[in-house]
């Protein structure tokens, strides 16, 4: 195993899932006349509650008191029967020799989920991480050194692979190396982003190398 912690991001990072959460909003809440991809640009990688008080404000409805539980559901059913992971995560990790684990703003039940219909749950088995465990919400960077602690690694030594900009911002705060994954093709050209993730064992193996000669 290779001296190096790799923490994982979840939504749009290992699992197809922002279009599905996207989703759920439109499903529930006939008021939203907006389009899942403008839904997701606007609140990709944000905590749930900010999200909901947003969608109060910007639609002007007050939404039901059960309404966060109502969502969870939805996503719940979208997830059990639409859920897949992203393009080329399952091949990615069968050949990653580094220790993993999943660092998300979810609650750990719906990490579960996901990991559990997308068949990758055996690549992290409880190294699993939710903000909802410890109180701290990207951009804060307290759950990716939670991460990192509750697996043996220094900040240094990690690498956190995001698809939010909060998520980059987080790691950075917490002094961590993070790569951006994005599937816009043109992104290859910009330092630390990566729109396949064929290449990321590639990209791992360039950082545990420059890592090992600053040691």
């Amino acid at each position: 195993m290779k001296h190096l912690c790799v923490i994982f991001d979840l939504d749009g990072t290992l699992v197809d899932s922002e279009r599905l959460c996207n989703q759920a909003f439109i499903d529930l809440l006939s008021f939203i006349n907006e389009s899942v991809e403008s839904l997701i640009r606007r609140y990709r990688g944000r905590k749930l509650a900010l999200i909901l008080a947003d969608i109060e404000i910007k639609y002007g409805e007050k939404l039901p008191r059960d309404f966060e539980a109502t969502y969870r559901h939805r996503v719940d059913e979208l997830f059990e029967f639409y859920l897949q992971p992203i393009t080329g995560v399952p091949e990615m990790l069968k050949t990653l020799e580094y220790p993993v684990c999943v660092a998300s703003s979810a609650p750990i039940a719906k990490i579960r989920k996901a990991l559990n219909v997308t068949a990758l749950s055996h690549y992290f088995g409880d190294r699993l991480f939710s903000s909802y465990d410890i109180g701290s919400w990207k951009p804060d960077p307290g759950l990716f050194l939670y991460a990192a602690n509750r697996m043996g690694f220094s900040p240094e030594y990690c690498v956190v692979i995001e698809d939010s900009d909060v998520g980059i911002e987080a790691a950075h705060s917490a002094g961590i190396y993070a790569l951006k994954y994005s599937r816009e093709e043109e992104v290859e050209k910009q330092a630390n982003v990566f729109s396949n993730m064929k290449y990321l064992v590639k990209l791992l193996d360039k950082i545990s190398l420059m890592k090992c000669d600053r040691s």
